[in-house]
């Protein structure tokens, strides 16, 4: 006599660029049958989304019966882990701004989600850092269109080889469409990352892991935001201009 296992529908965030949204996720693939008498089982699961039906989430599982009676349906089950990791789900854009190093920050999340500060704030600076230059040019591109004054400046601030001056000397000069609560994100991002980790303790660290990814995700979509609304304004001129 066997049990088969409940397979209820999920609804998880679907990365995919035909979602990008929450999607419900359906019961794609597994060992869901556990014989009664049977001490436990280890199975996995594959769930996929059923509207891209593209991407999967795949569960690890240890299920054990409760009870040796035939009618019995108790039961436990223990999840050893899931792939993609779990978390919430990371913005497109802000994966797109740091290119090859986009696994470096998903390194990073995944020790902000495990509650290791001092790991997620070192991976976080790392890639910062390493895409200074990206992360000015996209600033660069808005200024271009909407605040050309402020070009040369940015220009200079991209050049310069120390980071902390390079962020330093822009606190004054950035497109308003990017402040963030009319704060230079730029400055907010100087200010924690100049804090030294030996002076912090693991929990410091990941409250400003935290602060830095949260300025970092809104700064992504900004500059995407200011981006479109220029492009959406220049095609609207345009088709005006042909009638």
């Amino acid at each position: 006599m066997w049990h088969q296992l409940n397979i209820p529908q999920l609804k998880l965030h679907c990365a995919n660029g035909l979602c990008n949204r929450p999607r419900f996720f359906r019961f794609s693939d597994g060992e869901r049958s556990i014989r009664v008498g049977a001490e436990s089982k280890l199975t996995y699961f594959t769930y996929i989304c059923s509207n891209c039906q593209i991407t999967q989430k795949l569960f690890s599982l240890y299920v054990k019966l409760q009870g040796q009676e035939e009618q019995s349906t108790a039961g436990l089950c223990f999840k050893f882990g899931e792939f993609p990791v779990y978390g919430p789900p990371t913005p497109t854009r802000l994966l797109r701004l740091f290119g090859r190093d986009r696994e470096i920050f998903l390194k990073g999340r995944q020790c902000e989600n495990h509650g290791l500060g001092i790991g997620a704030f070192v991976y976080y600076r790392r890639v910062v850092e390493n895409h200074k230059n990206d992360i000015f040019n996209e600033i660069i591109k808005v200024a271009q269109k909407i605040a050309p004054e402020m070009v040369k400046t940015l220009e200079a601030a991209k050049n310069e080889n120390q980071f902390s001056k390079a962020l330093e000397s822009v606190k004054n000069a950035i497109p308003q469409a990017l402040l963030i609560n009319g704060h230079n994100p730029l400055t907010l991002l100087h200010s924690a990352l100049s804090e030294g980790l030996h002076a912090q303790t693991d929990e410091q660290c990941l409250e400003l892991a935290h602060d830095v990814r949260v300025i970092l995700a809104e700064l992504a979509e900004r500059l995407g935001q200011a981006l479109k609304d220029e492009a959406e304004l220049k095609q609207a001129v345009s088709r005006l201009q042909r009638t």
